[in-house]
């Protein structure tokens, strides 16, 4: 709730055009959030395994079905004018899932779409779940890239409600042990790249 209440007063500064375009990264205790197309019916463990592994659900307002948020996960929130981009909601969801592919090609992984599904995907599985909102053209909520979860936590759910699709992260798909500050950086600068911003640390 710190973060989105964050999001909601950088939204209203961006919408107001108080600030300029901004990104937050951030990584988040064990969580799941219900996006406004999920049910809790793809919680698949009672109240009480949530509270033994102290994980909390919110039904928030982005897109999408239910998604597992926790360590191990770099999760941003891009909150973006697109009448200052580009007025189109389909394109600015490809282009997220552009900056992701491009971050895991620094690790030597292939990475693409599959159809009908938002998101980045391996061979093996998904990788990166993406969820937004947009207010008067300007967006906030965004995507989670899965670097080291806990995956028992995935199995807790049916992730964005699709029952056939496996979970997977970048240390399982390298067998290294990646260092989340450098991949922060990585991700920022593509990020930079792809939607021709000037990135700066505020």
């Amino acid at each position: 709730m710190e973060v989105y209440d964050l999001q909601k007063k950088i939204l209203s500064e961006r919408i107001n055009d108080e600030i300029s375009d901004t990104l937050i990264l951030t990584e988040h205790p064990p969580t799941f959030t219900i996006g406004r197309k999920g049910g809790r019916e793809n919680i698949l463990v009672s109240n009480e395994v949530l509270e033994k592994n102290g994980i909390e659900v919110y039904e928030v307002d982005r897109g999408g079905d239910i998604t597992y948020h926790g360590p191990g996960q770099i999760v941003g929130y891009p909150i973006m004018n697109l009448s200052e981009w580009n007025k189109d909601i389909h394109l600015y969801l490809r282009s997220l899932e552009d900056v992701i592919i491009r971050f895991l090609s620094h690790f030597k992984i292939t990475a693409g779409r599959i159809n009908d599904y938002t998101g980045v995907w391996v061979e093996n599985g998904k990788i990166a779940a993406i969820g937004i909102g947009v207010s008067k053209w300007t967006t906030f909520h965004g995507f989670c890239i899965n670097i080291n979860p806990d995956k028992e936590h995935f199995r807790m759910i049916t992730p964005c409600g699709i029952k056939d699709k496996e979970i997977t992260s970048l240390d399982e798909l390298t067998g290294e042990t990646t260092d989340m500050q450098k991949a922060k950086q990585v991700l920022v600068d593509e990020f930079g790249n792809c939607f021709e911003r000037d990135m700066k640390y505020a």
